[in-house]
C-alpha cells in the first residue's frame, strides 16, 4: 500500500484545496452566486473590505470547503465575479487580509447562521466508515479524498487539513485491502494453497511454470489454438477453487486481477502468505474468465471462417464455370424464342427448336450439362459446406465439453438441448442423430440439408446448424455462456433480487411509490382533485366551454404569419452544414458541460486532448 507520504502530490493537494485558475464560467455561477439572504447578510457588515472578505469567505468554505484562512489563493475571475454582486472593488481584499482575528470572527459567524460544524471525531469515524465501503469498490486514493470532501461539504462540515483527510483515506485503504485478502484466504483450503504454490515453483512445459505456461500470449485462431485455451482452463478447474466473490465488488477483483498479471512467478513467491495466495487466487480467477471469453472468440472466428469458406466455394465454381453458364443462358434465350415463334405462327414446337436452337440430342446434352452448373434455386451454398465438417471437428467436440451454455429464453431451450444431445453423442461414440432429438432451433435454409429425403437426418449437416445458431444466439446475447465475462447471463449484471428487496423499500431513487396499490391510489387521488378543480373553475377557463355534459376545447389558431416562416427557412438555409461531434464540441465550449463527463476512477472532467 501507498505510505502518507506519496498518497497525494503537492499538486493533486493544491487541485483539491485551492480553486483552480482554470475554473469554468458556469463553475463559477453555480458555486459563487449569492442569494438575496446571502447578499443581506453581507451588506450588514461595515466597510467594504470587510463586506468582499466576508463574501470570499463564505464562498471558499461552499466551495472547495476549506476556510479561506487556509488558503489565500483566489483566482482573479472569481474574485472579479465575487466583487461585482457586493458591489466593491476587488482591490479591498488585501486590507481584510492583514487581519487574522477578523476572519477568526467572520468564520465563527458564518458556522452560526449558515449552521457549520467543525471536523470532529465523529465525523472523523463516519468518512473512515464512508470511504471503507467505497475503497472495497474501488482504492483510486483521487477518487477516495473526492468522495469525503464531496460527503463532508455536504454535510457543511468545515474541511480539516488535506493531510488529516489523505490519513484517513490511508486508514480506509489499508482496511479495505486487508478485508478482501482475508475474504480470499478464507475461501482458500490447504490442499488448493498447496497447488497454487505448485504453479509458481514447479516446472511445467518447456522448463516454465504453471503460471507462465497460462500467461501465455495467444496465436491466430485456429482449433489447435482452441485445444491450448481449453487445456488451459481446465488446469485452472483441477484447483477446484471456489473464492467468496459475492462478498468482493467485481471491481475491485478486477483492480487486484490486473495487479496480479504483472507479477511474474518469482515476484509471487516474495509476497508474504496471504498476500501471495489472494492475489495468485483472484488473478487465476480472473484468468478463468478471459479463457473462456477467448474460446467463444476463436469459436466465433472460426464458425465465420467455416461459413465464408462456403461463400467463397460458391464464387469460385461461378467464375470457372462462368463461359458454361454464359452459353446455357444463350441457348436457354434462343429456346424461348423458338418457343414464341411456334405458338405464335402455330408451328410444331419441336421441329422449330431443332430449326432454330439445336439439334435435339445436343439440346438434350445441354441440358444435362446446365443440371450440373446449376446451384440451388435459393442460390445457398450450404450444400458446400460438407466438406468443411471434418475442420470443425478438430475443436468442437472439446468446446461442447468443457464449455457451459445456458438462456432464460424458453424459445431457445431446443437449442441448448441440441448441444447437449451433441456432447453426449461424441461422449458415446454415437454417429447417427438419436430420433428424440430436438429440431425446433433449425433455421428454414438448412432443414433441406438436415433433412434427407428419407426422411433420416444427416448427423454433419445438424451438428453444423446446431453450432452455427449457437455462434449467433451467443453473439446476440441470447445465449450466456457459464464462467465468462463478456458472455455471462444478462441477470448477472443486476443487483441481485435479494440484496434489491432488502434495499428498494429505504434506498429507491424512484420518483414514484413502488407499490402498484398505493401508486395507484396517489394517482387516482391526484385525479379527483384536477377534476374537482375544473368543475369549479370551468367557467372561468380560456378558449374551454361546458355544454349538455360534454368538454369543448377551442381549437388553436396559428399565430405564426406564413412570412414568418419563409424567413425561419431562409435563416436555416444560411446555418452551414457541420458534423454532429465537431457542433458538441462547440456547444461544450460555451456551455463547459463535457465536465460531467467525468473518469470513473479519479472522478476528474477531461482535460485537453481528452474531451474530443
Amino acid at each position: 500500500m501507498a505510505s502518507p507520504e506519496i498518497l497525494l502530490t503537492e499538486e493533486q493537494r493544491l487541485e483539491f484545496t485551492q480553486i483552480s485558475p482554470d475554473i469554468s464560467e458556469w463553475e463559477i455561477a453555480k458555486y459563487y452566486t449569492f442569494t438575496d439572504y446571502d447578499l443581506e447578510i453581507i451588506n450588514r457588515h461595515r466597510r467594504d473590505y470587510n463586506r468582499l472578505g466576508f463574501a470570499v469567505q463564505l464562498a471558499h468554505l461552499r466551495y472547495p470547503g476549506w476556510t479561506f484562512s487556509n488558503n489565500g489563493e483566489i483566482p482573479s475571475r472569481v474574485l472579479s465575479y465575487i466583487s461585482e454582486q457586493v458591489i466593491v472593488d476587488p482591490k479591498a481584499l488585501q486590507l481584510y487580509a492583514q487581519r487574522e482575528n477578523t476572519r477568526l470572527e467572520y468564520l465563527q459567524e458564518i458556522r452560526e447562521i449558515y449552521k457549520y460544524r467543525n471536523f470532529s471525531e465523529n465525523e472523523l469515524e463516519y468518512v473512515k466508515q464512508l470511504l471503507l465501503v467505497s475503497a472495497m469498490e474501488n482504492d483510486n486514493a483521487i477518487y477516495l479524498v473526492r468522495i469525503a470532501v464531496e460527503e463532508l461539504s455536504k454535510k457543511k462540515i468545515i474541511l480539516p487539513g488535506i493531510t488529516t483527510l489523505e490519513k484517513i483515506t490511508i486508514e480506509a485503504r489499508t482496511e479495505a485491502y486487508n478485508r478482501v485478502i482475508k475474504i480470499v484466504n478464507e475461501s482458500i483450503t490447504p490442499e488448493q494453497k498447496t497447488k497454487l504454490d505448485e504453479f509458481i515453483e514447479s516446472p511445467f512445459e518447456n522448463n516454465k511454470t504453471v503460471l507462465a505456461w497460462l500467461k501465455e500470449d495467444p496465436h491466430y485462431p485456429s482449433p489447435k489454438e482452441f485445444i491450448k485455451v481449453v487445456d488451459r482452463l481446465n488446469k485452472i478447474r483441477e484447483l477446484n477453487l471456489n473464492i467468496n466473490i459475492a462478498e468482493i465488488h467485481p471491481n475491485r477483483v478486477r483492480q487486484l486481477s490486473r495487479l496480479g498479471s504483472k507479477y511474474e512467478p518469482h515476484s509471487f513467491r516474495r509476497f508474504d502468505e496471504d498476500k501471495r495466495y489472494a492475489m495468485l487466487a483472484l488473478y487465476i480467477y480472473d484468468l478463468s474468465q478471459t479463457l473462456v471469453d477467448r474460446a467463444i472468440e476463436i469459436n466465433d472466428r472460426l464458425i465465420n471462417e467455416f461459413l465464408s469458406k462456403g461463400r467463397k466455394k460458391q464464387e469460385e465454381i461461378q467464375k470457372q464455370n462462368g463461359k458454361a453458364l454464359n452459353e446455357k443462358v444463350v441457348h436457354y434465350v434462343n429456346l424461348v424464342k423458338a418457343l414464341v415463334k411456334a405458338r405464335t405462327e402455330g408451328l410444331d414446337p419441336y421441329k422449330t427448336i431443332e430449326s432454330y436452337v439445336m439439334p435435339w440430342n445436343k439440346l438434350l446434352t445441354s441440358g444435362e450439362e446446365a443440371d450440373k452448373l446449376a446451384r440451388p434455386i435459393d442460390y445457398d451454398y450450404l450444400d458446400l459446406l460438407d466438406n468443411r465438417y471434418n475442420y470443425l471437428r478438430k475443436y468442437t467436440p472439446k468446446l461442447l465439453e468443457f464449455i457451459e451454455f445456458g438462456s432464460s429464453n424458453s424459445s431457445l431451450k431446443s437449442l441448448i438441448e441440441a448441444i447437449n444431445t451433441i456432447n453426449k453423442m461424441n461422449q458415446n461414440n454415437k454417429k447417427s442423430v438419436p430420433d428424440d432429438a430436438p429440431f425446433s432451433f433449425i433455421p428454414n435454409r438448412w432443414n433441406k440439408n438436415v433433412f434427407e429425403k428419407d426422411g433420416s437426418i444427416n448427423r454433419h449437416y445438424y451438428e453444423m446448424a446446431a453450432l452455427t445458431e449457437l455462434r449467433n444466439r451467443i453473439r446476440s446475447g441470447d445465449v450466456s455462456v457459464v464462467g465468462s465475462r463478456n458472455y455471462k447471463d444478462f441477470d448477472d449484471y443486476l443487483i441481485p433480487k435479494s440484496e434489491w428487496e432488502a434495499t428498494k423499500l429505504t434506498e429507491s431513487k424512484l420518483a414514484v411509490n413502488l407499490s402498484v396499490d398505493e401508486y395507484m391510489k396517489e394517482r387516482v387521488e391526484s385525479l379527483i382533485r384536477r377534476l374537482d378543480w375544473v368543475s369549479k373553475n370551468v367557467g372561468k377557463l380560456s378558449g374551454v366551454r361546458l355544454e349538455n355534459g360534454n368538454i369543448h376545447v377551442d381549437k388553436l389558431e396559428k399565430d405564426v404569419p406564413d412570412e414568418a416562416n419563409e424567413l425561419s427557412r431562409e435563416l436555416y438555409g444560411l446555418l452551414p452544414r457541420i458534423k454532429l461531434p465537431e457542433l458538441l464540441i462547440e456547444v461544450s465550449n460555451w456551455t463547459g458541460f463535457d465536465r460531467h463527463f467525468i473518469h470513473a476512477s479519479t472522478r476528474n472532467p477531461p482535460k485537453n486532448e481528452e474531451k474530443p
